[in-house]
């Protein structure tokens, strides 16, 4: 068909919503015809027939058909960046693991989030201007952490490697291992743990909590773990390697699953994941290691040194990170 458009999505653009793509972009399209072009299969993303409540993801190719009108795309307008800070370039550099063609991984410390929000005025998304090294671009996040867990946090340095490591994440080809330390040493000491988690409101904002299976709104959640070392009967060093990316998965597995909060998890744990003495009251959970298939084919590992005051926690329980090996290496997954 003469007149069709393949038009890339941008970065800007990923996790844009079909059909405020095209709002965005192809304003003079009417919401009616749209739907009717989707309907018809001339709209495609990939080659694939899509629905307009589908989200796009960066790399993606979209199929735009004539339909009338001048049609034109109209691109994103990119408000100018403003001047980035040396010293910011030089902490965000310092925090950075690995870096090849396709990849950024970095050991992000505890209390650092990864964007912005309410309140929230320095995050790791504002600083990566501080990363484009030779590319003329920032790299993209492609997956999160939570403000205060420490660890492996990839970052993709072009479109193609995003849309691909998104691709990973989405349908869970990947092996994370996380380190925690807990209240409590966990009974049995190794196990998976399933449950239905939902959002609830609150007095001090959000939480995830079990809810039964057919909770409207509700998603599985699963993680398997397994007790590493144990600090007397008060505390112990536990991994966990999620199946699912549950919004505080492990947080709330630890306390509703294995009745054993994560240090410093008071969100969770109350006033009980608080142990006090010389440990620190800074959340004990750490993104130790993941493996992913790398874009450029083959497997990518990685591992990150514990956070600082993990790594003091570490040393006056006398807990060796050496000891750690690969508690789930047994599982096929």
């Amino acid at each position: 068909m003469s007149g069709v458009a393949h038009v890339d999505v941008s970065d800007d653009d990923d996790g844009l919503r079909v059909d405020r793509w095209f709002k965005r972009h192809y304003p003079e399209l009417a919401h009616s015809r749209l739907e009717k072009l989707l309907r018809k299969g001339q709209i495609r993303v990939d080659g694939g027939r899509v629905k307009a409540n589908v989200r796009l993801e960066a790399g993606q190719t979209v199929r735009v058909p004539p339909f009338g009108g001048q049609g034109r795309f109209v691109p994103n307008k990119k408000p100018p960046r403003p001047s980035f800070d040396k010293k910011e370039a030089a902490f965000v550099q310092s925090l950075v693991l690995h870096k090849d063609a396709s990849i950024i991984a970095i050991n992000k410390p505890s209390g650092l989030a990864v964007q912005g929000g309410t309140g929230t005025e320095r995050h790791l998304d504002g600083m990566l201007e501080g990363l484009k090294f030779d590319q003329p671009e920032r790299p993209r996040l492609v997956h999160r952490l939570d403000r205060d867990t420490s660890g492996v946090l990839l970052l993709a340095r072009t479109a193609k490697a995003a849309s691909k490591l998104a691709r990973a994440f989405k349908e869970r080809d990947t092996r994370k291992i996380y380190w925690a330390l807990t209240v409590g040493v966990p009974r049995p000491e190794r196990g998976t743990i399933r449950m239905t988690l939902a959002k609830q409101a609150g007095r001090s904002g959000e939480r995830m909590v079990p809810v039964p299976d057919r909770t409207p709104g509700a998603q599985v959640s699963e993680t398997h773990f397994a007790t590493v070392a144990r600090a007397g009967q008060k505390l112990a060093w536990v991994s966990f390697m999620p199946v699912t990316g549950r919004t505080h998965q492990l947080r709330v597995h630890a306390v509703a699953a294995l009745e054993c909060p994560i240090v410093g998890d008071g969100k969770y744990g109350g006033a009980e994941a608080h142990p006090g003495g010389e440990i620190s009251s800074s959340l004990h959970l750490h993104a130790r290691s993941m493996d992913i298939a790398h874009p450029e084919g083959g497997r990518f590992t990685i591992s990150a040194p514990l956070s600082d005051h993990m790594a003091e926690t570490w040393k006056l329980l006398a807990l060796d990170t050496q000891d750690d090996g690969d508690p789930f290496a047994e599982l096929e997954l």
